[in-house]
């Protein structure tokens, strides 16, 4: 059964965008087929696989207002596994479009629906605010992964992000889960990163995904490639990092399916 996930948080520069190239590469890798969404009017996922989004004609923006279909946006990319559909510098509008609309948050649920069967898992890469293309992204999920950079202002605004999701629990999406929270440029070296990571084991416990993604140069200059890391370096820290992490996914959910089985049963 397809898994949708979001990958949100409304403060920028946290790995959200590296998260959603990275892991879903990862899982392209371990043989899932992988849909990725570029949620993002800055279109950094869409050029951090190879595409010039100054290019895209059709693309997240065309799906949202119902010009074109979510099939008709999908572009192959060079990772195994992995497709996407881009964002382009339309998208901005899509906040003001989509103002008046019907049932504004559910547009990119209904674009979607067709393409699920196609996909074992699919992405969104949200925007780093709170506004109607992350809701649409949290109403069309099943869960969402919140990256937390390992840094003093780490647990700024969370609170407000879990509220959020909590309030779209009760109103749009009764279905919304957590996936967890992900830790990300963690460097050992510093103090105040092993810091943050006690903090916030000790305040969230289980939500806390096992695996910690560490800041490292490889993951950094990957995007400027136009490739995801695993085709940029397969060996390097990062990209053993993201695998880990799309294994835990894996296994979690595989636990969850199991646990379905046999209650059905």
């Amino acid at each position: 059964m397809t898994k949708v996930i979001a990958i949100a948080n409304q403060k920028g520069g946290v790995g959200k965008t590296t998260t959603a190239i990275n892991l879903s590469a990862c899982l392209g890798v371990l043989e899932k087929k992988v849909l990725l969404i570029d949620s993002d009017p800055q279109a950094n996922t869409t050029s951090g696989v190879g595409f010039d989004y100054t290019q895209i004609k059709v693309g997240t923006y065309e799906c949202l207002i119902g010009k074109n279909s979510a099939k008709e946006a999908v572009l192959h990319t060079s990772s195994p596994n992995l497709d996407i559909i881009p964002a382009n510098i339309d998208l901005v509008a899509a906040e003001i479009e989509l103002v008046d609309s019907k049932e504004r948050e559910f547009c990119l649920k209904k674009s979607i629906e067709d393409l699920k069967e196609e996909y074992d898992y699919i992405l969104i890469d949200c925007a780093p605010s709170l506004g109607i293309l992350t809701l649409n992204a949290l109403a069309a999920a099943d869960s969402v992964i919140v990256p937390i950079q390992c840094e003093y202002f780490a647990l700024e605004g969370l609170g407000k992000l879990l509220n959020t999701i909590k309030i779209i629990q009760q109103r749009l999406n009764n279905n919304l889960i957590i996936e967890g929270l992900l830790l990300t440029m963690y460097d050992t070296r510093l103090r105040l990163s092993n810091q943050v990571v006690e903090e916030v084991k000790t305040h969230f416990q289980d939500m806390v995904f096992k695996t910690i993604i560490h800041r490292n140069v490889r993951l950094g200059e990957s995007p400027s490639y136009g490739e995801t890391i695993i085709i940029h370096d397969a060996a390097s820290k990062g990209a053993i990092n993201y695998l880990n992490l799309a294994n835990e996914i894996i296994s979690k959910h595989k636990i969850e399916s199991n646990k379905d089985t046999l209650i059905n049963e």
